[in-house]
């Protein structure tokens, strides 16, 4: 049942409506606002009747604060005959719609529902402009790579497959990315993509996010909840970082998968369902088994088909296309005119060994965006321990040194080189070569090159 809360300072008014909605919602009330945001903080409130004059406050302040706290909930503005034009300011400000006191409870109710079915048009068509947003993720996603070609081979194959599939990798490689894919490229797009990150969510709350449970079925369960299981119906269900999952719980993972039927906690009925699973860790779950901390029958179960993500620096081919992608995406962010990056800052994001992945390449251009002056990113817009952890020179880049050849003309050949390596920017080129910035200044002033 969807949940109700009165705000109104008269008792009898309160004790009226609950009587007349309890059968039909569940019902909150409160004589004063402190309490019913209090409310509105710990339940899952879908519609506010909200009554016009409230002591010290007024419904117009109240209104404010719950729009603005709580943006998804519904406020039907409850006023006196002579009060009509308070209202009609509600509607401006936000509310869905008044009512007269005193009230005609049947016009309530219509009134309640016609404003859930609202409600539900209105959510439906945010998971349709988010399913819409992460497919057109889906269908930027940027890859030409040997190794990562060998994954969309993979996801081709199995796109249509009622099959389990694993995907293996490092953090921030892009494995939600993959389920992603998986999802909206198969036969099961246009049903649901339910994620849950089980590293996230404590194992005592994560048993009632995967089965949902009943009203009553614990303390605080106030109210009917459906779990990820029975969301994904029709669809997909992805469990991110399952290696993160307790033995107890796997175990009744387990059954669910193979029964394909779940109970709600506190139900006394099951449900079928019928979803597709995909999983996804950044641990050895082989090696996982044979410590005990995850069980077999679990992993062959899941891991029917394998996905192994390659890390970035596995697949540096992707980097400039990767880099450049990032780049148009927080210049339309941060309302920036850069056109491109550097050749030498190009080079230093190609051989950085990238610990956190693709992540960690999004992180650096966005970083980078934002602290840039110019038209380029140049190296100097770069993380100090990025650019700290490489030598500059690619080894690809001679210059003829002779045996025997004076060491002044060598040092020359070697600083110009250099600079010119790096675009002219002195500050890069002292700091490649180790050299003081004025040093660096006297050298190129001696060779009448400033």
């Amino acid at each position: 049942m969807n949940n109700i809360l009165i705000i109104d300072d008269e008792p009898s008014i309160l004790t009226a409506l609950e009587f007349a909605l309890e059968d039909s919602y569940n019902v909150y009330s409160s004589l004063n606002v402190t309490e019913a945001l209090q409310i509105l903080k710990t339940k899952n409130i879908d519609i506010v009747l909200l009554d016009q004059y409230l002591g010290e406050y007024t419904g117009i302040e109240v209104l404010q604060t719950i729009k603005t706290e709580y943006p998804g909930v519904l406020v039907i503005a409850m006023t006196a005959y002579g009060s009509i034009e308070a209202s009609v300011e509600a509607i401006k400000r936000g509310a869905y719609y008044y009512i007269t006191k005193p009230l005609d409870i049947n016009g309530l109710k219509i009134l309640i529902n016609k404003a859930l079915d609202y409600q539900n048009l209105t959510n439906h068509i945010e998971s349709l402009t988010r399913q819409i947003i992460e497919k057109d993720e889906v269908s930027k996603m940027i890859a030409t790579s040997k190794a990562m070609n060998e994954v969309f081979k993979i996801i081709d194959r199995v796109k249509d497959l009622d099959i389990n599939v694993m995907i293996t990798g490092e953090s921030g490689t892009g494995k939600e990315l993959i389920a992603k894919t998986l999802h909206y490229s198969g036969k099961r797009r246009s049903g649901p993509l339910e994620i849950i990150n089980c590293a996230a969510i404590p194992n005592n709350l994560l048993e009632s996010e995967l089965f949902g449970y009943e009203k009553g079925a614990f303390t605080g369960a106030t109210q009917k909840y459906k779990g990820k299981f029975e969301l994904a119906h029709n669809g997909t269900l992805f469990f991110d970082e399952i290696g993160d999952m307790d033995l107890g719980l796997q175990a009744k993972l387990l059954r669910a998968i193979q029964e394909k039927r779940i109970t709600p906690l506190g139900s006394e009925k099951s449900l079928d369902i019928d979803c597709r699973f995909v999983a996804a860790t950044n641990k050895d779950l082989a090696d996982e088994v044979r410590k005990g901390k995850f069980r077999e029958d679990l992993y062959f179960r899941l891991n029917v088909i394998s996905i192994r993500m390659p890390p970035l620096r596995e697949r540096r081919e992707d980097i400039p296309a990767l880099a450049r992608y990032f780049q148009d995406k927080y210049c339309k962010l941060f309302n920036k005119q850069i056109t491109g990056i550097s050749h030498s800052a190009s080079a230093v994001l190609e051989k950085y060994n990238y610990p956190g992945n693709v992540r960690e390449l999004e992180n650096i251009i966005e970083r980078a965006i934002a602290l840039s002056n110019g038209n380029l990113i140049e190296v100097q817009d770069l993380p100090k321990e990025v650019v700290g952890s490489l030598n500059l020179i690619s080894t690809d880049s001679w210059i003829p040194i002779y045996i025997g050849e004076n060491l002044e003309e060598v040092t020359k050949k070697v600083i110009l080189a250099t600079l010119e390596y790096n675009e002219r920017n002195k500050r890069r080129t002292a700091q490649v070569l180790g050299l003081s910035e004025r040093h660096l200044h006297t050298k190129l002033k001696q060779y009448d090159k400033e």
